[in-house]
């Protein structure tokens, strides 16, 4: 982590656009401004986490078939210790300048390192389609205070999908229903999509 270098935009630009807790569907109205090459920028990660100043860009990728949505829980060695043995609907992380070396990322590059984001952890053996629904915020814990997630639908043609990362364990397809009774078990960005999920695919 010391070395790693990850995008970040200020929070006073969020504050500007509309602070919100929760969802915010109206994805045309915060992404453009906050993936303009002039409004993020890379940060050492270390000061990134516990800077309020700051919010890091997270994709958070729902990958769904059939109306089921991936659910796995965190293991031990999860990058992220705050979340590790939680469950999560989300697959993504940080957006890291990689071996570009870039100062900042516009909407192509954005895509491209969540499309890498999910290959990291995931081998999806399937064709899909990228959506993006939702802006997601929740600044009730110490987690949330310093990210600002972007929420993602992989629409899957199947589901043959299997784990890359060791962090991931329990892998599998659940139903909404299945989803809202280990409610209590999931991270918080989870618990948020599951509680929205009807919302989150309404329109895809």
């Amino acid at each position: 982590m010391t070395d790693e270098n990850i995008l970040v935009v200020r929070r006073s630009l969020f504050d500007t656009l509309g602070a919100f807790q929760g969802l915010n569907f109206d994805v045309a109205h915060y992404l453009p401004a906050l993936l303009a090459r002039e409004n993020n920028f890379f940060t050492p990660r270390p000061a990134a986490e516990t800077n309020p100043e700051l919010k890091q860009i997270i994709p958070y990728a729902l990958l769904v078939h059939n109306g089921r949505v991936l659910h796995y829980v965190r293991g031990k060695k999860a990058g992220e210790q705050r979340l590790a043995a939680k469950g999560s609907v989300g697959i993504g992380g940080h957006m890291n300048d990689g071996d570009e070396h870039l100062f900042a990322l516009d909407m192509d590059a954005y895509l491209a390192g969540v499309q890498r984001e999910v290959a990291e952890e995931l081998n999806v053996q399937t064709q899909f389609t990228n959506h993006i629904v939702a802006l997601l915020n929740d600044d009730a814990n110490a987690v949330g205070q310093v990210h600002l997630g972007v929420v993602h639908i992989f629409l899957l043609e199947t589901d043959a999908v299997t784990k890359r990362e060791q962090m991931i364990t329990q892998l599998d397809f659940l139903t909404p229903e299945e989803l809202r009774a280990r409610r209590e078990n999931l991270e918080s960005w989870s618990q948020i999509c599951v509680d929205n999920l009807d919302r989150l695919l309404e329109n895809l």
